[in-house]
């Protein structure tokens, strides 16, 4: 899920800000609130600051404000942020977004609390919309129990191993199409390089947060055989298989990860990776395009793709979507799903396509898009691994236990949002050598009691 996504031409932490500033100013004037498009419409939209989402701020204006006359107000906010500023706005009722940026594990969880649009009535109306193009785990991962659509697709992701395949060569090195998770370790304790070049032998995440650092490290443990919580809401952090994953995860990073892993998200590895300094990164399918476009990485078409690592599992890939959502509290229905249709749909992936390059089209959704020959060729090297993930990730068991609640790299519940961070919090402070990970899991235990009470 992925998950934080970086600003294009290999910036940095500290460059991103500036750059959400610079798109603010010129998609938004006037930022959230305030002011009139020329036909007294405006919209605000809250979004995560990842490529793609960047790249819908950008052409915006020129085509959906263009065409319909309704101005778009973006704030755009890295994940932790964004996921702290859309709950606190939506559950309170604040009512300051129009269109927000969630993900698949709230979808579910908002639609049953009532505060959200259900979109299935506005896609249904609009026949250019052509509903029945998403991919069916795309829209199963946005539905609530009633089985209509509560946030549209913007884009999908599953998670593989990312490797660069000139550092593989030099070395003599073939990676399977399946690889185990020891032999990714094997290969990156062969590829860490110590001298000046400072060549990782890979990349993870280990920024806190649910939906950072446990989005690749919750699918180790269920392909280790570990689980968050067994079906009658027994928790299992500090268990052998929960204990053995994790520990595994934090000795890979810290003896053959990248500098300053424990704050080291999406952003960062993309960054890290696509400027040649790490050997191997697993992370979201997603990636992939801002990779192999040679404006923004060193690596594009040097870049292998595999499956997600294995080990008691046949598979292991998250499954995610980040996506258009409506808040109930937004009094510009209509012209807000206007702008969700526009985003989300067949067409806009097209403008991506011609406008700034196929690499960058917002994949995952949709199958067409995987029957357009321009994208089909810009992406020969990781769609169908892209989409064979998607549809082999399972939401329902994804590891080798029955499981209480729907999620691969999360636990469908309320309480997981709250209890994943602060667990995360406690991994990430292992990684930097301040405690240990059975530390760590013995504090996350004492929590994940607490979230099972509420549901035993």
């Amino acid at each position: 899920m992925p998950e934080t996504r970086t600003p294009r031409r290999r910036r940095g932490p500290a460059a991103l800000a500036a750059v959400l500033a610079v798109t603010l100013v010129s998609t938004a004037c006037s930022g959230a609130g305030g002011g009139s498009s020329s036909d007294g419409t405006a919209i605000t939209v809250l979004m995560v600051g990842n490529p793609q989402m960047e790249d819908l701020a950008k052409v915006t204006a020129d085509n959906f404000t263009k065409d319909t006359g309704i101005e778009v107000r973006f704030t755009i906010l890295p994940e932790n942020e964004l996921r702290d500023r859309v709950t606190q706005d939506v559950a309170t009722q604040g009512g300051q977004y129009d269109v927000a940026t969630i993900g698949a594990y709230e979808a579910p969880i908002w639609a049953q609390n009532d505060w959200l649009h259900e979109l299935s009535s506005y896609a249904d109306a609009d026949t250019a919309y052509d509903k029945g193009d998403l991919l069916e785990p795309m829209v199963a991962s946005l539905s609530g129990a009633d089985g209509k659509l509560y946030a549209a697709p913007f884009y999908g992701e599953s998670s593989f191993l990312m490797y660069n395949k000139e550092l593989f060569a030099a070395e003599g090195l073939t990676m399977p199409e399946r690889p185990t998770w020891q032999q990714v370790a094997e290969f990156a304790e062969r590829l860490d390089d110590d001298d000046a070049a400072g060549v990782s032998g890979i990349c993870l995440r280990g920024l806190p947060g649910w939906g950072e650092l446990f989005a690749p490290l919750t699918t180790v443990v269920n392909t280790f055989g570990g689980t968050w919580f067994e079906q009658d809401w027994t928790p299992k952090v500090n268990a052998p298989e929960f204990t053995e994953a994790t520990k595994f995860y934090v000795d890979l990073l810290r003896e053959h990860g990248q500098p300053g892993a424990p704050q080291s998200g999406f952003t960062e590895c993309l960054n890290t990776f696509g400027q040649g300094k790490a050997a191997m990164w697993y992370d979201a399918t997603s990636a992939a395009g801002p990779l192999e476009d040679p404006n923004a990485s060193t690596v594009a078409g040097k870049v292998g793709y595999a499956y997600a690592p294995v080990n008691k599992t046949e598979s292991a890939g998250w499954l995610w979507a980040w996506a258009l959502a409506m808040p109930k509290t937004t009094k510009n229905a209509d012209a807000a799903w206007k702008f969700i249709s526009w985003a989300t749909g067949k067409e806009y992936e097209k403008l991506v396509g011609s406008s700034l390059g196929w690499s960058r089209v917002p994949a995952g959704k949709r199958q067409s898009t995987y029957e357009i020959a321009e994208y089909r060729q810009s992406a020969e090297a990781f769609a169908d691994i892209t989409l064979k993930s998607i549809q082999e990730a399972d939401p329902v068991s994804p590891g080798v236990q029955p499981r209480p609640a729907l999620g691969v790299q999360f636990v469908g519940i309320p309480e997981f949002a709250d209890l994943g961070t602060k667990v995360s919090q406690e991994v990430s402070a292992a990684i930097a050598g301040q405690s240990t990970v059975e530390q760590a899991l013995a504090a996350g235990q004492r929590l994940a009691e607490e979230a099972a009470s509420n549901h035993r």
